[in-house]
């Protein structure tokens, strides 16, 4: 009798709430999908139709055929890719002289770059924007891997260091010893060792470039249009095309979520054993 007072006040307490959030979570992602499959006539209905007896693929198909947004998908692809090389290049070089090299200033400018993360992107908005039109760099690749480097790399770089911090100083002693530069030790001996923090890295550059908007709105126009600006786009005056909207976001929302799932252990072990060590 115990243990079954033991097991329902575990349900109640654990397991039900945490059913309720999953539910809760997903629930918004479930809907956009299922609106995505229903055919155009049962969109606009007086009653709810939470599932429809006839899905369809048509939303997917006027997604494809009639907008650009397989170009979208591109230049998404594009501008999260380059971003994440810069970014990692950027945060993995610095990270390991924050972790290596004892210098004046060095406390300081960590903080300097945990406090960035603590104000709003939308801050940067102007003086970027200025930037970019003074170098010519609007509505390009460049401007925006730029810009979405500019938010990604300082946390990058805290959360590299962090997980440098936890390898031994004597490893890149002996490498050295043995005829390594200080750049071949960082290549050869850290990075492998560092493997797991720098998939969390890049997958977190990655998902932030990704799911970007302000400023992939603000620093664009038309040669470069990633898919959240793309989707935005499908929102009419007068009348929103959910069937495209929500197709859109399905398919949006896919390549990031499948990344995820493919190297989820390495990113939470990345962030937790980079989050331990500080």
């Amino acid at each position: 009798m115990a243990r079954k007072r033991t097991r329902l006040r575990s349900f109640l307490t654990v397991e039900l709430p945490l059913i309720a959030i999953i539910l809760f979570a997903i629930g918004p992602y479930v809907w956009m999908f299922i609106t995505s499959v229903k055919p155009e006539s049962e969109l606009f209905t007086s009653q709810v139709i939470y599932w429809t007896a006839h899905p369809t693929l048509a939303s997917y198909e006027r997604l494809f055929q009639h907008t650009g947004f397989l170009g979208n998908l591109v230049d998404s692809l594009i501008v999260a890719s380059f971003t994440v090389m810069v970014g990692l290049s950027l945060s993995v070089t610095a990270a390991y002289a924050f972790s290596r090299f004892r210098f004046p200033g060095r406390r300081l400018l960590m903080m300097q770059f945990l406090l960035i993360n603590m104000f709003p992107i939308v801050l940067l908005i102007i003086p970027l924007f200025i930037i970019m039109r003074w170098f010519g760099l609007l509505d390009t690749y460049p401007g925006l891997i730029i810009a979405h480097s500019t938010f990604s790399i300082p946390f990058a770089t805290w959360m590299m260091t962090s997980y440098m911090n936890a390898i031994p100083v004597s490893l890149d002693e002996a490498a050295m010893t043995d005829g390594c530069s200080r750049l071949g030790a960082l290549w050869r001996v850290i990075l492998p060792l560092c493997r797991p923090g720098v998939a969390a890295t890049g997958i977190y550059i990655f998902i932030t470039s990704w799911n970007e908007y302000l400023y992939a709105m603000t620093l664009t126009v038309q040669n470069v249009r990633t898919i959240t600006v793309a989707i935005q786009t499908l929102i009419g005056e007068f009348e929103i095309a959910w069937g495209l909207l929500t197709a859109g976001g399905v398919i949006g929302a896919l390549p990031a979520t499948v990344l995820f799932m493919l190297v989820q252990r390495h990113l939470i072990g990345g962030l937790t054993r980079g989050a331990v060590k500080g």
